[in-house]
């Protein structure tokens, strides 16, 4: 079941919560382009591998710039202080291990960590993108996606299913109902968000959840942003 506009959002807006000043950060496709609208005035470099550090957020309705589009064709702005480059200095910057932070969309998350995020098999895809050296070099990998698929089965699991991207590099996981912490001993629920309770996310994981100490109901996805 897809997300709405708000979910997406509100996902999106929890994500930027993680962002410090000064971080070079890579959003991926889907509610991670999202993030750049939600960082306000901290100072960060968004970085996209077609060749842009310093995005921003996006161009109101009639003011894009043909010209400049993110990694998924969408448009952008930039920041004072942007620059551009062809994409094998993009992906050098991701090779050599610069980005403080890559926020990617998925497919599937493992309780190990293990992220599968690039096919379904016997779809037809471009190709791998990005992804796999992002997942492998970005010092913290955020994943933000819907807590279950279409037929409302889990998307965090014990063991993926689906063609892996990489292994062990998830730390966090933000769905539409909670905030899961990827540990080396397990996954921690840190975060519960209205109208959804610790049942709700326990029966809609596929994977063992321990409960954090601090665990914070949030009431977030009420009202406006």
């Amino acid at each position: 079941m897809g997300l709405g506009k708000e979910i997406r959002n509100k996902i999106a807006k929890r994500a930027a919560e993680e962002i410090k000043p000064g971080m070079i950060v890579n959003l991926g496709i889907g509610i991670p382009t999202l993030v750049a609208d939600f960082v306000g005035d901290i100072p960060v470099m968004f970085h996209a591998e077609n060749g842009i550090l310093g995005t921003g957020p996006s161009p109101k309705a009639g003011e894009e710039n043909p010209l400049l589009c993110n990694a998924g064709g969408f448009p952008i702005t930039t920041v004072s202080g942007a620059s551009y480059f062809d994409s094998a200095m993009a992906f050098a910057l991701i090779r050599r291990g610069f980005l403080d932070m890559t926020i990617l969309g998925a497919l599937e998350v493992s309780e190990k960590g293990d992220l599968a995020n690039w096919i379904v098999p016997g779809k037809r895809v471009p190709g791998m993108g990005g992804a796999i050296e992002l997942a492998q070099k970005a010092k913290k990998v955020i994943i933000l996606m819907n807590h279950t698929d279409k037929f409302e089965k889990p998307k965090i699991v014990k063991q993926c299913s689906l063609p892996l991207t990489a292994k062990t590099c998830v730390d966090m996981i933000i769905t539409d109902m909670a905030v899961i912490n990827v540990k080396k001993d397990g996954l921690e629920l840190c975060e519960v968000f209205n109208p959804f309770t610790i049942e709700d996310v326990i029966c809609n994981t596929g994977a063992t959840l321990t409960i954090s100490e601090h665990l914070n109901l949030i009431s977030r996805f009420e009202g406006d942003i």
